[in-house]
């Protein structure tokens, strides 16, 4: 299909809080289990574009070289406006172009989704989200726990082991 990743990995990348289990979740959880256990391909920001690369269309070009958009929705992910432009592109291409099926993991209890862009929300509404729950933190390589098994469910199919 002339893809290179399995999934593109939207997230928070201004790093101020709880220091940060968003970025290890990224950049070790995360390629632990979908890369090294299940054999998926991840597109992350500050790992697979390179300094010196116009991060804009570097973005855009990745995220259409991608099967699957994974958003991580965090408190500061949703008041970022810095992360505002990865994530128009990415629902844009998801929505519009209907070409990339999206996939919401909420990194942490968001309560009302009155906040998120209409788009998001209207994701949220057709297929919901994927929790991630506290208990979660003492197994998180376990691609097996229920919160992966789900994750797994919306990737590709091309590598799915079971």
């Amino acid at each position: 299909d002339g893809k290179t990743y399995d999934a593109y990995v939207i997230y928070p990348k201004n790093h101020i809080s709880e220091a940060n289990f968003v970025e290890y979740f990224v950049y070790q959880v995360m390629p632990d289990i979908l890369e090294n256990k299940c054999g998926y391909k991840l597109c992350i920001y500050g790992r697979d574009i390179y300094p010196g690369e116009d991060a804009a269309s570097a973005i855009e070009k990745r995220m259409q070289k991608s099967r699957r958009l994974i958003i991580l929705l965090t408190h500061q992910l949703i008041n970022s406006k810095e992360d505002a432009y990865d994530q128009h592109i990415a629902l844009y291409n998801a929505l519009i172009q209907n070409d990339t099926k999206v996939i919401l993991l909420e990194m942490e209890t968001i309560g009302t989704y009155g906040k998120l862009q209409e788009s998001l929300r209207f994701i949220i509404k057709q297929q919901g989200t994927i929790k991630w729950k506290e208990e979660h933190t003492v197994h998180p390589q376990s691609p097996n726990s229920k919160f992966w098994k789900q994750v797994r469910y919306h990737m590709p199919l091309t590598h799915r082991v079971s």
